[in-house]
C-alpha cells in the first residue's frame, strides 16, 4: 500500500492508530519478513463480483475446518506473525467466524475483516466490537448503480453503506475499498466526498490486478496514461483534504510505481522534504508478495500473495508454515530485485518498487518481467 496522503500531506488516521497500537513498528513503512497473512476463509460469498480474485460464490468442498483455522492461527503466531486479514469470499458466511475471530484475539494477534459489508449490521457490528476486530474494510466500487452493477446484486451498495455505519456508530475503525476500473473511475470524487461526509476515515484505491474473474474484464483495466493522472488527482486531493481540515487518508493498492511518482513530482515542485519520501519509500520496499505478505487459501493453499493463486508455495496440512517461509523461492521473492528484467530490472527504484509480480506472470508468462502496469518513463527512472 501507498499512503497517499501520508507521503503528501503527513496526514495519517487508521493507519497511525494501528501503529500506535502495536508492540512492533513493522508497519507500512518498515521492512520485515514475517508476514501479514491473509486467509481467504471460503468460497462462499453472496455477491458475484466481476474482479473477485478466487471466483467466489458457493461453499466448496475441502475447506479448512474450525479446528484446522485454530491450528493455523497458532502455527502463524508461533513463528510471529501478529496480523491476520480474514477475508474470503464473505468471511461472515463462515458459522464459525466469531469463534475463529475471537481466538486469534487471545492469541494477541491483530485482526482484519475484508468484507462486502452487506451482512454487518447492528447486531453483527456489536459482536465485531465485542471480540476486538481492530479493522473492517469494505468494498464499494462506485455509487449505487455503479457499484451495484459490478457487483452483481440489486442492493449491495444500500446494505454495504449500511454495514459502515453500524461499523462506525459502535466505534469501529472501517474503511472503504474500491478497485479502479475505466468502468467506475467516474464515480471515484464523488465516493471520496461521501467518504468525508460520513466521517469514514480510510479510503483504499486498489489497481485491477488480473487474477480470477479479473482476467474477464481485463479490458476494463485503465490505462497508464489514466494511472499517472489519478495519482496527480489524488495529489492535489491530499492538499484540498489538509487545507480543507478532513482527515481522512488515500491510500493506493497493487502499483508500487505510485510512491516513485509522488516523489518524483513533489521533488519537482519543492513542496516537501523529498528525502523524508524517498526514506518512507526505502523502508517500505515495493511490492510485499512473498515478503510482507502471504495469502492462505480456503483449502490451506499458500500463495505469495491474495491475488497470485498460480504459484503455489505449499499447504499448511502437509507442512508447517516455518518450512513454508524457507522455501528458496520466498527468499527470492524477498530480495526479487535481484532477478528483475526488462524495465523493471533497469529502474534505478527497483527496490523500493519492484512492480506487481502478478501482473508481469499473467502478460509475460514471467514472473520476473516488467510489470506492464508501470507509467513511469524511462527519464523519470533511470
Amino acid at each position: 500500500m501507498i499512503n497517499v496522503c501520508k507521503l503528501v500531506s503527513d496526514i495519517e488516521t487508521v493507519s497511525k492508530e494501528i501503529r500506535n497500537n502495536r508492540k512492533t513498528l513493522r508497519l507500512r513503512y518498515t521492512r520485515h519478513t514475517i508476514p501479514v497473512i491473509v486467509w481467504n476463509m471460503t468460497y462462499a460469498c453472496n455477491l458475484r463480483c466481476k474482479h473477485c480474485y478466487i471466483n467466489a460464490g458457493e461453499k466448496r468442498k475441502g475447506e479448512l475446518s474450525t479446528e484446522e483455522g485454530k491450528k493455523l492461527l497458532k502455527d502463524l503466531r508461533d513463528v510471529g506473525v501478529e496480523v491476520i486479514l480474514f477475508s474470503g469470499g464473505e468471511p461472515l458466511l463462515r458459522e464459525d467466524f466469531f469463534e475463529i475471530a475471537r481466538y486469534a484475539k487471545e492469541l494477541g494477534m491483530r485482526t482484519v475483516l475484508s468484507t462486502n459489508g452487506t451482512l454487518i449490521d447492528e447486531n453483527i457490528a456489536l459482536r465485531l466490537k465485542q471480540i476486538g476486530i481492530d479493522y473492517v474494510g469494505i468494498s464499494l466500487d462506485g455509487l449505487e448503480e455503479t457499484n451495484d452493477e459490478f457487483r452483481g446484486i440489486k442492493g449491495a451498495f444500500s446494505k454495504a453503506l449500511s454495514g459502515i455505519r453500524n461499523c462506525l456508530k459502535h466505534g469501529i475503525n472501517v474503511g472503504i475499498r474500491f478497485t479502479i476500473t475505466k468502468y467506475n473511475y467516474k464515480d471515484l470524487d464523488d465516493l471520496i466526498e461521501l467518504a468525508i461526509r460520513e466521517n469514514i476515515p480510510r479510503f483504499c484505491i486498489y489497481h485491477l490486478v488480473y487474477s480470477g474473474r479479473g482476467m474477464n474484464i481485463k479490458d476494463l483495466d485503465i490505462t497508464n496514461d489514466d494511472r499517472k493522472m489519478l495519482i496527480e488527482y489524488l495529489i492535489k486531493k491530499s492538499f484540498e483534504l489538509k487545507n480543507r481540515g478532513i482527515k481522512l487518508e488515500i491510500l493506493t493498492v497493487d502499483n508500487h510505481a505510485d510512491g516513485i511518482y509522488i516523489y518524483n513530482y513533489l521533488k519537482k515542485t519543492n513542496i516537501k522534504e523529498s528525502d523524508i519520501i524517498l526514506n518512507l519509500l526505502r523502508n517500505h520496499g515495493g511490492c510485499s508478495a512473498g515478503s510482507k505478505i502471504l495469502s492462505i487459501s480456503p483449502e490451506g493453499n499458500v500463495y505469495p500473495c491474495q491475488f497470485w493463486n498460480d504459484l503455489k508455495l505449499g499447504n499448511i496440512r502437509e507442512e508447517s508454515i516455518k518450512d513454508i517461509l524457507e522455501k528458496d523461492i520466498v527468499k527470492m521473492l524477498r530480495n526479487k530485485y535481484k532477478y528483475l528484467k526488462g524495465k523493471c530490472g533497469s529502474c534505478k527504484y527497483k527496490e523500493l518498487c519492484g512492480g506487481c509480480r502478478v501482473r508481469a506472470k499473467y502478460v509475460f508468462n514471467d514472473m520476473w518481467q516488467e510489470d506492464p502496469s508501470c507509467y513511469l518513463s524511462t527519464k523519470e527512472i533511470t
